[in-house]
C-alpha cells in the first residue's frame, strides 16, 4: 500500500463562532470571512493530485459536533470527533469520551491547545499531561475491553512516549539510524491549505507560511520551502532523546509558548542528559 499524505484543506472560514482559543479568528475575531471558489477548489485538487503522483502518495484530506454524528453516519461517511485540551478543559476530558462513545463515533481523538499571541501558556504542567494520558488510556482500554464502536485515536505523540514508559512500545531492533519512523507529521506527511490559497506547514503553527496553493506547485514547495521543517538535530530536547525518530512531541505547541518550532515540547516530562 502506497504511503498517504494528508492535505489539511480550510475551503471555509465560514462560522457563526468567535472562539478566542481558534487558530483561525484568536489573533482578529473581525476578519473577513475567506471562502473558495468552485474554480479555486479545482484547481486546489489538480495541484494535490499532481503532488500525489510525483511522490507516488495516497492523498488523504480532511476538511473542515456531537449533534451532527447520526446524520453524518446515516451518510455513510465516518464520524471522527477530535477535541482540544488546556488547563481550562482537561477535567471533562473523560466525560467527553464518554459522551463520544455514547453517539457511536467512528474515531476519537485529542490534541493540545497551541497558545496565541494572548496567551503564551497551555496551562498543564507535564505531569498533569501524563496523568491525563493515564486516565484516557485506562478508559480506552476499558471500552475496547468492552466491544466499544470507537476507536481511540493517540494524536498526540507524547502518547508513545506513555506508551514507551509503560512498555507497549518498543525502540524496533532493526531501526536504522537517521531515519524517521513516525511523530509529529509536519515535514513528513502533510500540509494545511487556507480558504485564501495560502500554504502552511502546520496550520497550528502560526508563521509556517510556506506558499500559495493558487500560485505555487506544492510539489516543488516540499522540497524546498519544507526543507526548514526537516533539520532534526535543531530540536533542543528532542534530538537528546532516544525517541527522537518516533515522537518529537507537539512543535507548534512548543512555537506558540516561545515562537521556536525547535523548543522543546512544555510538557514533556521527559528528563534528558
Amino acid at each position: 500500500m502506497k504511503q498517504y499524505f494528508s492535505f489539511q484543506w480550510h475551503i471555509t472560514d465560514e462560522c457563526d463562532q468567535r472562539c478566542k482559543h481558534c487558530y483561525i479568528f484568536s489573533e482578529d475575531n473581525c476578519k473577513k470571512l475567506d471562502s473558495m471558489t468552485w474554480e479555486q477548489m479545482k484547481d486546489t485538487f489538480y495541484n494535490c493530485l499532481d503532488f500525489c503522483q510525483t511522490y507516488d502518495r495516497l492523498p488523504y484530506f480532511y476538511i473542515t459536533g456531537v449533534e451532527k454524528i447520526k446524520c453524518i453516519k446515516n451518510a455513510g461517511i465516518r464520524a471522527v470527533i477530535m477535541t482540544t485540551v488546556s488547563g481550562t478543559n482537561i477535567d471533562e476530558i473523560p466525560d467527553i469520551i464518554d459522551t463520544v462513545v455514547a453517539h457511536r463515533a467512528d474515531v476519537f481523538a485529542f490534541a493540545r491547545y497551541c497558545p496565541t499571541s494572548e496567551e503564551k501558556d497551555v496551562g498543564i504542567t507535564p505531569a498533569r499531561y501524563r496523568k491525563l494520558l493515564a486516565d484516557c488510556d485506562r478508559k480506552f482500554k476499558e471500552y475496547e475491553a468492552a466491544g466499544c464502536e470507537t476507536y481511540f485515536n493517540k494524536k498526540d505523540h507524547l502518547w508513545t512516549l506513555y506508551e514507551y514508559e509503560t512498555g507497549e512500545f518498543q525502540i524496533p531492533e532493526n531501526a536504522e539510524e537517521g531515519v524517521i519512523y513516525g511523530g509529529c507529521n509536519c515535514g513528513n506527511c502533510h500540509m494545511t491549505i487556507l480558504p485564501t490559497g495560502e500554504v502552511f506547514a502546520c496550520r497550528r503553527v502560526q508563521n509556517s507560511r510556506v506558499g500559495n496553493v493558487f500560485k505555487d506547485r506544492l510539489a516543488d514547495i516540499w522540497i524546498c520551502q519544507m526543507e526548514q521543517y526537516r533539520d532534526y538535530t535543531k530540536f533542543e530536547k528532542c534530538a537528546k532523546c532516544e525517541l527522537l525518530a518516533w515522537c518529537r512531541g507537539c512543535p507548534a505547541v512548543a512555537s506558540g509558548k516561545d515562537g521556536e518550532f525547535y523548543a522543546a515540547d512544555p510538557q514533556c516530562w521527559k528528563e534528558t542528559a
